[in-house]
């Protein structure tokens, strides 16, 4: 069972073609209870709920960007999905550091109301300002490592097509959280990132310590994603632009469904659904 905290561990990139590249760095995140954030935030000097610290967390860094609940905009999501969401809910993401924050990534983890986990929701953001929420049902939520699979929706990387099948897995060893995300096109693995960490209490000593360790997280990974991107580029890998092009303007944040993913001599199965037709992202 994943459980609140911090979590300190490092991010690994590896693409493989057509320039092979691999980068690791240092960074952590914090895993919060939707439903106890202001307990959270009240117990620590360092980190402040919707204002500004040296780490803070506000909700309008998630979902469409608005006013409003975000734990009733996620689990909507679910629900609309077909996934019970009236149980805990838990995100990982990176705080604000210092006011400042982009998470390419962050993850809910949505449970029903005898706690079992039911839906994972991955919200991918791009340095363009648009967002997706893939919603993807758990099927066996006591498994120890966890498979999902869907199609890509959002234009993230200017060298990625949009042609891609994302597969994510997420392993719960005790305090340790590991979260794969692989890219694969019809030629196969394309792309993977590791998330590895180890939880630790969330308090003030314990987020100091993460701060000097990974000094100013946010703005080094908007840097690292800025230059590993120069470098792609110098070694000749072709910059492609979004499927609605670089004129047009595009949702901030959408959403697609997928159903629990089942095993089968295939593989993972299972067809994409749109939550909402007229807030699909067009794909910059």
């Amino acid at each position: 069972m994943i459980e609140p905290g911090l979590y300190v561990g490092s991010v690994m990139h590896r693409r493989s073609r057509p320039v092979r590249r691999r980068f690791e760095y240092r960074v952590f995140w914090l895993i919060l209870d939707l439903d106890r954030l202001g307990e959270t935030a009240s117990a620590l000097k360092l980190m402040s709920l919707e204002r500004f610290n040296l780490l803070s967390f506000y909700a309008r860094d998630h979902a469409d960007g608005r006013d409003g609940s975000l734990r009733d905009k996620i689990a909507s999501l679910a629900t609309a999905a077909g996934f019970a969401a009236d149980g805990r809910m838990l995100l990982m993401t990176m705080p604000r550091v210092m006011g400042y924050v982009f998470n390419p990534i962050s993850v809910f983890f949505c449970h029903d109301a005898r706690d079992r986990l039911t839906a994972i929701v991955w919200e991918v953001s791009n340095t363009f300002g648009g967002r997706h929420s893939y919603v993807i049902g758990v099927d066996d939520p006591d498994a120890t490592v966890l498979r999902q699979r869907c199609r890509k929706e959002l234009h993230v990387s200017p060298f990625i097509g949009m042609e891609i099948d994302y597969h994510f897995r997420v392993v719960r060893r005790g305090d340790r959280l590991t979260i794969g995300i692989a890219d694969h096109d019809r030629d196969g693995l394309l792309m993977s990132a590791a998330m590895t960490a180890v939880r630790r209490p969330l308090s003030d000593r314990a987020l100091l310590a993460a701060f000097v360790r990974a000094p100013f997280e946010t703005g080094k990974v908007t840097a690292a994603i800025h230059w590993e991107a120069l470098r792609l580029w110098l070694k000749g890998a072709r910059y492609l632009n979004g499927p609605a092009g670089d004129e047009k303007s595009i949702d901030r944040h959408s959403a697609s469904a997928q159903p629990a993913p089942r095993q089968g001599p295939a593989g993972l199965t299972g067809a994409s659904v749109t939550l909402d037709p007229r807030r699909r992202n067009a794909g910059r």
